[in-house]
């Protein structure tokens, strides 16, 4: 974009002049080489080389937008998105602003895939040069997005239990007949297991967006599938539903073995759930052709509406609100297998025809049989 950026890594006396003025860098103490002073390479070296190991983007410029120096991060930003009208306008903007005597900020978001966002701070280093710093917020912003998201979550979805709580205790409170109290009790009781339900999902949803440390290690899927189906035996019963597993072959992936487990038994959950009583869900591992596991959780169920099946993994979406809320249901079930999925650079899919049932699969990396995850 900006003409006349030279080797990084060369030996321009502009660029050795202007290691010598990065306030904050490198001190008055650097003595200015002459062109001609077979000095001068090793004195810029050293400035290089910690630039380069940075992860913050440090670039020089000159007023005209001549950039003489960027080191590595700055170079792999700049080689990627000058090419974009909004990064040269912006950057212009930066440079001028720099120049007229005060630093400045601004942060560019990018839409991907993959989304990034960068913050750059222009400094000016002397008339007619300035000094950028382009740092990558785009985890910064994603943390601050769930942190918004979660604090939303919570004031919206507690706000209705809430209000009922307060209304139960109100009637609860004046009435007198034994059967009226123990009805109302059991009502106050269901919103309270409600709410829990709500920030339990909440808070597991959270950690796995937070990308709270995974204990990665080589996942037996057998063992993983039988406590996730465990976890559900007594609704299962109760509703008089044989839960099926079926692996086909020892199958191993690269993984959190409570996440994956946590996942299937959101899948299981909602089948049971959804599927008539005494009837039968089926839970299958199988290695496929294209070097993934596909775990599959199917029932024969009401199955799902055509128009809400690009909504379903969204947090809080919920197809049947009336019989969530009888069965419930936090309408965060999905959206916590989907988040589970990717950080283990897998997918999740549903297939679904009303009246006939769902199959959600998980497809994840497999693991060859005898190698070891690190």
């Amino acid at each position: 974009m900006f003409g006349g950026r030279p080797d990084r890594r060369g030996t321009d006396p502009d660029l050795t002049d202007a290691a010598g003025q990065v306030d904050g860098l490198a001190g008055d103490g650097w003595d200015e080489p002459s062109p001609g002073d077979a000095g001068a390479s090793a004195l810029g070296d050293p400035l290089r080389d910690a630039l380069d190991v940075l992860d913050l983007g440090v670039a020089i410029a000159d007023s005209d937008g001549t950039i003489s120096f960027a080191n590595r991060a700055a170079q792999v930003v700049l080689d990627a998105y000058d090419h974009l009208v909004l990064v040269r306008d912006l950057l212009v903007e930066l440079l001028d602003e720099a120049a007229a005597g005060g630093s400045t900020r601004r942060t560019i978001e990018l839409v991907g895939p993959p989304s990034v966002a960068y913050e750059l701070t222009a400094t000016p280093l002397r008339p007619g040069r300035v000094v950028v710093v382009i740092e990558d917020v785009t985890e910064r912003r994603r943390v601050d997005h769930v942190r918004r998201d979660f604090v939303a979550n919570i004031s919206h979805e507690m706000k209705t239990p809430i209000g009922a709580l307060g209304l139960l205790a109100d009637t609860l409170a004046d009435e007198t007949d034994p059967e009226s109290m123990r009805r109302l009790a059991g009502r106050l009781a269901g919103e309270v297991v409600r709410i829990s339900a709500t920030v339990d999902d909440l808070l597991e949803l959270s950690r796995i967006e937070f990308g709270d440390e995974m204990e990665v290690d080589r996942v037996d899927l057998r063992p993983v599938l039988a406590e996730a189906v465990q976890r559900l035996a007594s609704a299962a019963a109760g509703r008089e539903i044989t839960v099926d597993v079926t692996v086909s072959e020892p199958v191993h992936v690269s993984g959190d073995a409570r996440q994956l487990a946590s996942a299937v038994s959101n899948l299981v959950d909602n089948a049971i759930k959804y599927s008539p009583k005494g009837g039968q869900v089926r839970v299958t591992a199988t290695r496929g052709p294209d070097r993934r596991v596909a775990v599959a959780v199917a029932d024969d169920g009401c199955g799902i509406p055509a128009r809400d099946l690009d909504r379903i993994f969204e947090r809080f979406y919920r197809v049947d609100r009336a019989r969530s809320r009888e069965t419930g249901g936090t309408g965060l079930g999905l959206s916590i297998v989907r988040h589970i999925a990717h950080n283990h650079g897998g997918e999740v899919r549903v297939a679904s025809r009303e009246g006939r049932g769902s199959t959600f699969t998980i497809f994840l990396p497999a693991l060859p049989p005898n190698e070891v995850s690190s």
